[in-house]
């Protein structure tokens, strides 16, 4: 075996040991271990991706040589070394670019935490994107989701004890409607392993058996990951989640951890029901519908907000919704389409955050749109990587949530029927509503107030990580083409 194939195990112990270590550290100390270990991760990562890049095929690597049902295992394709690379890069630059922030929003004596929750955090999102096992899977989902909560409480305020209560009890709901539906599913099929359990699925279903059962755990699972990943209905937490915690906890929550949620429930559609089972069960209707609704009525929220990090939060509703669309497409297209806007969405919505705190830093600490006038020339590198969110969000050609936009149409019109007329314009609406309460915060930072004046200490992390995050919307808006390709390569592997 390759050196190599050992980094995914590797990196999730990595993890794990470094958030023990960082729980004896200083606070400052235990920030440069952390992003020194986010660093090799980025690295190991990309090696992963392009090991399985360069042989073509995916590969298992079975944890302590043990076979199932005794042993565990990690399937590593190049859809999950994408993920790998990218959810690395933004845990990264969401660390590094909110650091002053973490310094001033936690106590001195708690900040060695915040790294603890998000070494575990790293571990979780590599364990789901790489598992073979749901109940591994399951595993991760609590320590996820236990971090995630930490991760809004940590900032001690009124407000996050609200937000994190709410995220912990519909989380929970979530958490226990997917353990049950997996509790089912090895009762039915007898088998843990992801790959096991499609094999038994496929052949139940070929023989009429337990379609009842089958359709219970399938709709347990979606309700319980939707919850998890905000899709609307069960999107009450999000907007309190995503506006009260520190920049990094805001920019990890939206671009990181629902989308990890997504990506395990496309693992599940893929690996363990079978896609041909799902379609037949009409799920991606349901998803579709959910996504269009979520798609316009998040804008609709976002655009009456009067404070920026609100309607940041709202527009991440919008935003998942697009990806619940795609998926319910059910073309080839609208599903790689929702796959690249997990990534793009990924690289606007965690810099949107990092900036709309820098915004708010040279606005005497105020969100309100009104309190940030000029903030754009105070604060020069927030302004400049909030404007480039905004463009990509609203779909501005160059940057990639432009791309993810044309390739959801593509996906619309290869659905045909009734699908294509309401996903065009469900796409139509949602963007004017982008372009509406977007546009009009750039022009709001951008605004001369004569009567404010000073300006940003930007240090050298914020500054780097807006230029990554601003170099990495037009990668994505410019090259897409490298990552799509990836993605479709990856899909095919995928099952």
């Amino acid at each position: 075996m390759n050196l190599v194939q050992n980094f995914p195990f590797m990196n999730i112990i990595m993890c794990l040991a470094s958030g023990v270590i960082s729980s004896v550290l200083p606070g400052k100390k235990a920030r440069v271990w952390t992003l020194t270990l986010l660093t090799v991760l980025l690295a190991m990562s990309g090696c992963v991706l392009a090991f399985v890049l360069g042989t073509g095929e995916p590969y298992v690597y079975m944890m302590g040589h043990f076979p199932a049902p005794w042993g565990n295992e990690i399937r590593v394709g190049i859809l999950e070394g994408v993920m790998a690379v990218v959810f690395c890069l933004i845990m990264l630059l969401s660390v590094a670019g909110g650091g002053k922030y973490i310094a001033r929003d936690i106590a001195e004596t708690k900040q060695n935490l915040f790294y603890v929750l998000v070494n575990l955090m790293m571990s979780s999102l590599l364990a789901l994107i790489y598992t073979n096992d749901m109940f591994t899977a399951y595993v991760f989902i609590e320590i996820n989701t236990i971090a995630a909560g930490g991760l809004i409480l940590i900032r001690e305020t009124g407000h996050t004890l609200v937000a994190a209560t709410k995220y912990m009890i519909m989380s929970l709901i979530g958490s226990g409607l997917i353990l049950i539906g997996i509790s089912m599913l090895y009762g039915i099929t007898g088998h843990l392993l992801m790959s096991n359990m499609k094999e038994t699925v496929a052949e139940l279903n070929a023989n009429g058996q337990y379609t009842m059962p089958l359709t219970v755990v399938i709709v347990l699972m979606c309700v319980g990951l939707a919850i998890k990943s905000a899709l609307f209905p069960f999107h009450s937490w999000l907007p309190d989640a995503y506006s009260y915690g520190t920049a990094s906890s805001s920019a990890i929550l939206s671009s990181l951890v629902s989308k990890s949620y997504i990506f395990l429930l496309l693992k599940i559609f893929y690996r363990v029901i079978g896609i041909d089972v799902i379609e037949m069960h009409h799920v991606g209707n349901l998803l579709f519908v959910l996504g269009v609704l979520g798609m316009i009525l998040g804008s609709i929220r976002a655009m009456r907000q009067v404070d920026i990090r609100r309607m940041i939060a709202y527009s991440s509703v919008a935003q998942i919704g697009y990806i619940y669309m795609g998926i319910g497409i059910g073309t080839k297209t609208g599903m790689l389409a929702a796959i690249f806007h997990i990534i793009s969405h990924a690289a606007s919505k965690s810099m949107l955050f990092i900036a709309a705190r820098g915004l708010s830093e040279v606005s005497d600490d105020s969100k309100l749109f009104e309190d940030l006038k000029g903030a754009g020339y105070r604060n020069v590198a927030a302004g400049v990587g909030f404007a480039v969110g905004a463009l990509s969000m609203v779909g501005i050609p160059l940057f990639a949530g432009f791309t993810s936009k044309v390739y959801f149409a593509m996906g619309a019109l290869e659905a045909g029927s009734e699908k294509m007329w309401v996903a065009m314009i469900a796409l139509a609406i949602s963007t004017i509503l982008n372009a509406v309460y977007f546009l009009h915060t750039v022009m709001t930072i951008y605004t001369p107030a004569p009567d404010k004046k000073g300006s940003a200490k930007n240090g050298v992390p914020y500054v780097a990580a807006i230029l990554v995050f601003v170099g990495l919307n037009l990668f994505l808006g410019i090259g897409s083409n490298l990552v799509w390709e990836a993605i479709a390569a990856g899909v095919r592997m995928f099952s």
